[in-house]
């Protein structure tokens, strides 16, 4: 297993064939993989019970438009600092803090609400501390990755993860649902502080190797201005910060219109749409070894973005439920591998005592692209019509990708330069 501290050098030539499942027979990453599976699942769960619950307490659309809000304002307000802190102190320690933290608010909210107690001004309370923990959560929990396997899984570990909440993301609405529907919302969110459970003791008994040359900030600010500079300096990291942006921007059409587009077949068929894109997620981080032998990242990311700008204007005109879900299983095919290699791109082109500020510009861009799209694309089709919105999203994927042709991606690593002394 990887130390601690140890540079993620460029991909080695592979002289046998990798599988993209060879994460899973490394004990710590398999472990903490299955419980994330969980835990995704149970944050799933939550964000079905708290629109469901704000539903039942109000008639406006204002506040159940709100609870989304809460959910991603935390993203905008922590998501940087958060990086910073990920490079200045122990990731373990921080990440049992967070996860301990959403446990703690989703019990509270969970109780509240058994016992008839909650308002909705309490349930956009506790679901923005939900969002507070998770955004704070994210920059260390990706930057663990490369401390959780050998190097030359590092890649297909970065797969599994994204497919692992791509699962997640179909399970969790349905089953979510169910519980729902047989004890109510309360139950559904005792589920999630549960499920954040295995994550916690699997960390708490990691014997992480401390960092080698710890990142000697003298506050978080100056860890910050650090990180920028970093990112303003390096060619690379910027060509996946663009690229990023460009595609998450329209991208999210598709996951904005998916719940109109499935309203005539009901919420099994929509449950059942999303269990075909997070399979189609699954073969497509399967597949990711082998396209990695064959093509460069830069290819592998632009042909991807065809394919799924194809499945996001074809998913407006499809009538049939069947082709819609064949159609949706491309699309997870090509998400994923366009997300896992921005992942593996950021992560590599991240000196060790940065990766998590890096990191977390990445979040910060990906997530505020699809926040930002998200409303975007719902006025467009407000206007225009889902077909015509998701088409002009579809034109828009494939004009970005021509748009940043000069923002080649790269899976190697540049020259970093050396942790300093004391950054000021």
């Amino acid at each position: 297993m990887a130390e601690t501290g140890t540079q993620l050098n460029a991909l080695p030539l592979i002289k046998r064939r990798l599988s993209a499942w060879d994460p899973l027979r490394e004990p710590l990453f398999r472990s903490l993989w299955i419980a994330a599976v969980a835990s995704y699942t149970g944050t799933w769960m939550q964000n079905v019970g708290t629109g469901w619950l704000m539903a039942s307490l109000t008639n406006s659309p204002v506040m159940v438009g709100l609870v989304q809000a809460a959910s991603s304002l935390p993203v905008f307000l922590v998501v940087i600092p958060a990086g910073a802190l990920a490079d200045m102190v122990d990731r373990r320690r921080l990440l049992i803090l967070t996860q301990s933290w959403m446990v703690i608010a989703a019990a509270a909210l969970g109780i509240l609400t058994i016992f008839q107690v909650v308002t909705p001004g309490l349930l956009l309370l506790f679901t923005f501390l939900l969002g507070l923990g998770a955004a704070t959560n994210d920059p260390p929990w990706q930057a663990i990755t490369h401390e959780m396997v050998s190097e030359e899984n590092f890649p297909a570990a970065v797969a599994l993860n994204s497919a692992g909440f791509n699962v997640a993301r179909a399970v969790g609405p349905a089953l979510g649902g169910l519980i729902i529907a047989a004890w109510g919302s309360g139950v559904a969110f005792l589920i999630n502080a549960a499920s954040f459970f295995g994550v916690i003791w699997i960390l708490y008994c990691w014997k992480r190797v401390p960092h080698e040359d710890p990142m000697p900030a003298k506050d978080v600010f100056a860890a910050i201005r650090t990180g920028f500079q970093y990112a303003r300096q390096s060619s690379a990291m910027q060509s996946v910060l663009i690229r990023t942006g460009v595609f998450s921007l329209s991208a999210t059409a598709l996951w904005a219109m998916l719940p109109l587009i499935a309203k005539p077949y009901g919420s099994i068929g929509y449950g059942t749409m999303l269990a075909f894109f997070g399979v189609g997620a699954l073969a497509g981080a399967a597949m990711l070894p082998r396209f990695r032998r064959a093509f460069s990242v830069h290819k592998m990311v632009t042909s991807a973005t065809v394919l799924y700008a194809a499945v996001t204007s074809a998913s407006g005109y499809l009538g049939s439920f069947w082709a819609l879900c064949i159609v949706l299983f491309a699309g997870g095919v090509g998400w994923i591998i366009i997300l896992a290699s921005l992942n593996v791109s950021a992560q590599i082109l991240s000196p060790v005592w940065l990766r998590a500020r890096t990191l977390s510009m990445y979040l910060l861009v990906l997530q505020g692209g699809m926040a930002a799209g998200s409303a975007f694309w719902g006025g467009v089709a407000g206007r225009f019509g889902i077909a015509n919105a998701l088409s002009a999203a579809a034109v828009a994927l494939v004009l970005g990708v021509f748009a940043s042709r000069n923002h080649r991606l790269r899976a190697d690593q540049a020259d970093f330069p050396a942790s300093p002394v004391v950054e000021s």
